[in-house]
């Protein structure tokens, strides 16, 4: 048993303690974004001129995976391909996973706006190479738009990827973006539909196709309480969304896991910040309960401060809230 699984184990029985609180990293930017979104090459002064090239982008991804706190590595097949190869994942407990499918809504490259359509299936990769190259987990997306037509194409997509996925072997969870385009419901209640949508999609799933957990936007404690309440046997994780500041990554995971999270899936809030290593050092004490968010910030300068690196933000604004969701909860 993976120290994924075993934590997922411990969740489904009702015997969670924080520590078995789930961090995933989100490494999978190339599957959607492209070359862009695989971050900035800083020098120790903050600068930087160029994007990171793909050998340092899987300089990182070797990194956090030797470093050994988070316990999903999600990537594309191609760069997960080079690194099981080379044995990186037989001697460390990170679970690998692919991106299994990249819809259209996630197709933000430069100058693009394909994702200002409403989100249509697509599916890159294939799940008997995956497999055969040893990889079983995978990220399957859906985008709920309130457009009957593309909602209708991209269940009958997923339902197939399941079929595909049950054929090989290869099990998943399930990610839920916030509508890509504007539904015509009420802000108030859009947190609710896309509650309804999840439960309705997953109603005729039988226990052995279902996701292993969720990832879906944190849209405020009462829509995540009433879908972690709902049902016990579905672990539900939340995704980082844009960078914002260290104290958003930090006050994300904090009320996130108080309201019922039991996963985190951060991709740029990790990939975009002055160190990975250290914020995922950070992040894991706050899971543990171990650091309150302001606390973790201002750990996470001190640690840059030792390594001479230079912070994008001023301790003062880095402590600061700047997502609307997170501000009502904050605290001190």
């Amino acid at each position: 048993m993976t120290r994924l699984e075993a934590k997922l184990a411990r969740i489904r029985k009702g015997q969670y303690r924080r520590g078995d609180f789930i961090i995933a990293d989100a490494k999978d930017p190339d599957m959607g974004p492209g070359l862009w979104a695989s971050g900035p090459h800083r020098g120790p002064d903050g600068t930087w001129s160029r994007y990171r090239t793909r050998a340092e982008f899987l300089d990182q991804i070797r990194a956090i995976v030797r470093q050994d706190i988070v316990d999903v590595m999600l990537a594309s097949l191609s760069n997960l391909e080079i690194l099981l190869g080379e044995g990186l994942f037989a001697e460390h407990a990170v679970k690998p996973a692919i991106r299994a499918n990249d819809a259209t809504d996630i197709w933000v490259g430069r100058g693009a706006g394909y994702n200002r359509h409403p989100s249509r299936p697509f599916r890159t990769v294939s799940l008997a190479r995956a497999r055969a190259i040893g990889l079983d987990l995978g990220l399957y997306s859906v985008t709920f738009t309130h457009n009957l037509d593309a909602d209708v194409a991209s269940l009958e997509a997923y339902a197939s990827f399941r079929e595909d996925a049950a054929r090989h072997g290869l099990r998943h969870f399930l990610e839920v973006f916030n509508p890509n385009v504007d539904t015509g419901i009420a802000p108030d209640v859009l947190p609710h539909f896309i509650n309804d949508c999840i439960v309705r999609t997953l109603a005729g799933v039988a226990a052995s196709d279902r996701p292993l957990f969720l990832k879906m936007v944190y849209n405020g404690p009462k829509a995540l309480e009433e879908l972690a309440g709902w049902d016990s046997s579905l672990v539900v994780g939340i995704l980082g969304g844009s960078a914002g500041t260290t104290r958003d990554t930090f006050e994300l995971l904090a009320q996130a896991e108080r309201y019922g999270a039991r996963v985190a899936l951060f991709g740029r809030k990790i990939n975009l910040a002055e160190s990975p290593l250290d914020i995922i050092a950070m992040m894991r004490e706050v899971a543990r309960g171990h650091l309150a968010p302001a606390e973790a910030v201002r750990a996470y300068h001190a640690k840059l401060a030792e390594k001479g690196a230079k912070p994008l933000r001023p301790l003062e604004e880095d402590l600061r809230v700047t997502e609307p969701v997170l501000e009502a909860g904050a605290s001190g």
